[in-house]
């Protein structure tokens, strides 16, 4: 019988529950056991695809080509998983799902409503979801970590809260643990307990009891142990169940911090986590991925030298646009030893008209760019800040400063490429200007016009390195110079077929294309159409990124690393989505007749 445990929060939201659920997992499978997780989001959207980057985070990417929360991104990495878009929960998924029962006639004349009918829905999704395998064993997973995003109290989870008050009883109570995620705020020094025990009276209240009580202070201070005792008088729960999570250096000590408060023995005892059958290879694997994991956050405090790096994006106010992408440059970092400095760089304060307007910004803009080892332009929509992206790309080009193209931020190399080399006048994108004379970036021709939600170009695709390339490409030595790739692709538009001719012959370096030799995805140590960093890994690195950091630390890093790679490299992906194109397609469901919104550019 699967394990389930449901994380809630409380008070606030956003305060770390999807850090304490991937940790949670992380130290179980330190045990030998396989762990899964599920996201659910109370809003009503079908997925995270069309929401402005700014008011949500980042979208990431799957591999069936779902485009989802963050937190999975989160559960991917620490857990080491390869996850599907059921496994993101939404409002908006469950209700199509009820609605679209409710007319073939399935409920056979009954009236439809919340309960029981939404929060059965809810039920068998987590329960059918929790079944499925998502690491290398291919077995059905032991543990199903169940987020529920939002805060309790709020209208729009008031059905998954029930819905969990129901399963809990389903399932049964030693395979059923609650944790709850509340802030204690400190005030001038004193850790203040009131807005945790509101919390979970309300919790209470909907027929919740919570087994944990993680206590989220956001300062670097730990939980005293008179506020421990008093939050567990005044909730109803022992001492032991009572944990806090301060702010620590990196989130990747968190997993360390909840060890050390004796979860995973009480998780062990609340759910018999010890009757589980659990195979000597699991085990020994467990305790490998834990040394690792100690080695990885210790190693990572003596750091001296670092590295700067220079974002230039366009949805910089909000860093979690980038979550990935900052996650793919720390996990590079920790192997080539240096501490990571990101400067955050909006584009549109690398412009002409923002030496005018702000000089300051402009100014500060591009000290940043100037300043830093390496230059990274990662994905975007819409033309606001581009003409800043391809400054940065031709500053980079000319002095040769180490670059990485994302995306985007890949065609906009590829641009800047055909204006200032080819000599290409007004050369541009199709989704700047339709009516351009020279669109060296075009709508691909498969993409829906009218539906912009879930119709782009997504999920895991293959790239075909071209022939000759393993004596030279240093792109394909990073994947240890194998032959064909695999990452996740988002994106509609791509380098025009017509204009290829003129950038090889100018220079320009496709060095891999997709299995049809039409579409270019790597463009040699510069850029990648794709997005490598969703396949990112604390102990398995992007090898793109891998490969940028440490050139931005030294030719000689980069060597290091280039060997490395050749000798020891494994893509994070399974065996059995490494497979052709066309077989991608077929597996990936298709949802674009429900899918009618479109991403927003605030520009």
């Amino acid at each position: 019988m699967t394990k389930y445990i449901v994380v809630s929060g409380g008070v606030v939201s956003g305060i770390g529950k999807g850090v304490i659920a991937s940790s949670t997992g992380t130290l179980l499978k330190t045990t030998g056991l396989k762990v899964t997780a599920i996201k659910i989001d109370p809003y009503m959207n079908i997925d995270a695809g069309t929401m402005r980057p700014t008011e949500h985070g980042e979208v990431y990417v799957l591999n069936d080509g779902g485009e989802v929360d963050l937190d999975l991104g989160n559960y991917e990495r620490y857990l080491n998983v390869t996850l599907s878009r059921d496994n993101n929960i939404t409002t908006g998924k469950i209700y199509r799902e009820v609605i679209e029962k409710e007319r073939r006639g399935d409920y056979l004349g009954k009236t439809v409503q919340i309960v029981p009918h939404i929060t059965n829905a809810i039920q068998d999704w987590i329960q059918r979801v929790s079944k499925i395998p998502v690491d290398e064993t291919d077995e059905e997973p032991d543990v199903c970590i169940v987020e529920l995003g939002g805060t309790v109290g709020d209208i729009e989870s008031a059905p998954f809260v029930e819905a969990m008050r129901q399963f809990q009883f389903r399932v049964g109570h030693d395979n059923f643990a609650l944790i709850h995620v509340s802030l204690v705020p400190d005030m001038h020094g004193e850790q203040k307990t009131k807005p945790t025990q509101t919390t979970v009276h309300s919790l209470r209240g909907l027929g919740l009891l919570p087994d944990l009580i993680a206590c989220r202070l956001l300062v670097p201070q730990p939980l005293n142990p008179s506020t421990k005792d008093k939050i567990s008088m005044f909730c109803h729960v022992a001492s032991e169940q009572v944990f806090g999570v301060h702010d620590v250096s990196s989130v990747y000590h968190v997993p360390l911090l909840l060890q050390s408060q004796g979860i995973v023995e009480f998780l062990t005892k609340r759910l018999k986590l010890d009757e589980v059958k659990i195979s000597k290879e699991m085990r020994k694997g467990g305790e490998v991925l834990g040394k690792r994991w100690r080695e990885l956050t210790t190693g990572q405090e003596r750091f001296f030298d670092t590295v700067t790096i220079a974002l230039v994006g366009k949805y910089t106010d909000l860093k979690d646009s980038y979550m990935s992408v900052t996650k793919a440059l720390e996990h590079s970092a920790f192997r080539i030893h240096r501490k990571l400095i990101i400067e955050w760089v909006e584009s549109s304060d690398l412009e002409p008209e923002m030496q005018e307007n702000n000089p300051a910004k402009y100014h500060d803009a591009w000290r940043a760019v100037v300043g830093s080892n390496g230059i990274l332009v990662p994905g975007g929509f819409g033309h606001r800040g581009t003409e800043g992206m391809m400054l940065a790309i031709k500053y980079a080009r000319e002095q040769k400063v180490p670059f990485l193209g994302i995306c985007l931020g890949f065609q906009l190399a590829v641009v800047e490429w055909a204006r200032n080399v080819c000599h290409i006048p007004g050369a541009t994108s199709g989704e700047f200007d339709s009516t351009a004379a020279h669109p060296v970036i075009i709508f691909m021709p498969e993409i829906s016009k009218t539906h912009m939600g879930g119709t782009m170009r997504l999920g895991l695709r293959p790239t075909v390195f071209e022939p000759g390339t393993e004596t030279w490409s240093k792109a394909r030595k990073l994947y240890a110079g194998a032959p064909k790739i695999w990452e996740r692709h988002r994106h509609r538009y791509e380098v025009n077929p017509e204009y290829v001719k003129q950038l090889l012959e100018s220079g320009c370096v496709f060095a891999g294309k997709d299995e049809k030799g039409e579409r270019m995805q790597v463009l040699e140590m510069k850029g990648f159409q794709a997005h490598p960093e969703f396949c990112t890994r604390p102990l398995n690195p992007s090898p793109p990124f891998l490969g940028f950091v440490s050139a931005s630390a030294g030719p000689q890093i980069f060597d290091e690393q280039l060997k490395a790679q050749l000798e020891s490299f494994k893509p994070p992906h399974p065996e059995n989505a490494m497979v052709s194109e066309a077989e991608l397609k077929s597996g990936q469901k298709v949802e674009n007749e429900h899918l009618v919104s479109s991403e927003v550019d605030e520009s």
